[in-house]
């Protein structure tokens, strides 16, 4: 399980730069090998780099909120084949109500996994391989394939026998 090392930086009272968290993360949400884990987020409001706040404490919410970001590592387990179709869209109706974002499953027409950020989405396969699904059509991602995700329809499916292991930065945005 990852548990990377977060170094953030910031400025003393004299201005000068210095390290405000050197620390081991551990996961936000483990469930088997579905692990999320956030890495910082911003809120839209001006940074202050004086201070030493954790910008992670609180909830794990899928989306940023207004005009904020989010950086995270996420991890998908292969999915079970012996899993009904029913017990599937259970497990992903709590696991989207977990982190807040139920209501961005709009259309899991294609996949119980399916749903929609107002984000544009910087997405890097670190690891594993897997498969994207959109509303019309797949693509096959392998180890440091990077998606950019412009608030569309989607899932992530891992393939093979090991999790796939994303890197994604969450930045709000608009879109016509």
């Amino acid at each position: 399980m990852i548990k990377p090392r977060r170094i953030v930086t910031g400025n003393d009272k004299n201005g000068e730069s210095e390290i405000k968290i050197n620390s081991i993360i551990e996961p936000d949400i483990i469930n088997g090998d579905n692990i999320f884990l956030e890495l910082w987020n911003t809120d839209g409001n001006v940074i202050d780099n004086t201070d030493s706040i954790d910008r992670t404490d609180g909830p794990v919410i899928l989306s940023p909120p207004a005009n904020g970001s989010k950086i995270r590592y996420f991890s998908i387990a292969p999915q079970d084949p012996s899993i009904s179709t029913e017990a599937l869209e259970e497990m992903f109706a709590l696991g989207f109500k977990a982190i807040g974002a139920e209501h961005e499953r709009i259309n899991t027409h294609k996949h119980p996994g399916m749903h929609v950020t107002k984000s544009i989405d910087y997405i890097i396969l670190i690891s594993g391989n897997a498969t994207l699904t959109l509303d019309n059509e797949e693509v096959l991602l392998q180890t440091g394939d990077i998606v950019i995700q412009r608030g569309t329809n989607h899932a992530w499916t891992a393939n093979g026998d090991t999790p796939a292991l994303f890197i994604a930065v969450l930045i709000d945005s608009k879109f016509n």
